[in-house]
């Protein structure tokens, strides 16, 4: 596998949420965050974004501010801590979200098409191994 593999998924997935992103209004960075937020309950921080997601502060910082003059997140300050802000998705988030995941399960459905079953159980696999193996890496000191 080669990096061309990696930058071709990313372009074709920006490509084909670019209709979405239209319908909402949305900038493709904005979405992402959206998208990151409700698939990732878990995760609450600008923080989380920038480490996970590899988005760079500003346009975390940017796009936040935009998301939430439009409506779609909110700051709660954390109690305790005057640096932390927690960002919730308001309800009118809800309907990019879960248009979004009906985006993302059809557009990974799409990576397999004219994949057999047993190709699929393979990679999946293969996956399932790659990611242990990633941890055990991690792992070492």
């Amino acid at each position: 596998m080669n990096i061309d593999f990696a930058r071709k998924l990313e372009l074709a997935y920006h490509q084909q949420c670019k209709a979405l992103c239209d319908e909402f209004h949305l900038k493709q960075t904005g979405f992402d965050i959206l998208m990151f937020l409700g698939n990732n309950p878990q995760y609450k921080y600008a923080k989380d974004i920038v480490e996970i997601r590899k988005i760079k502060a500003n346009l975390v910082s940017i796009h936040v501010d935009q998301l939430v003059d439009q409506g779609y997140l909110s700051r709660i300050d954390v109690p305790g801590d005057r640096r932390k802000v927690k960002l919730i998705l308001n309800e009118k988030a809800n309907d990019v979200v879960k248009k979004g995941k009906v985006f993302q399960s059809q557009f990974f459905s799409s990576l397999f098409i004219n994949i057999d079953g047993e190709h699929k159980k393979i990679f999946k696999e293969t996956l399932e191994l790659m990611e242990k193996n990633l941890e055990d890496l991690m792992e070492e000191k």
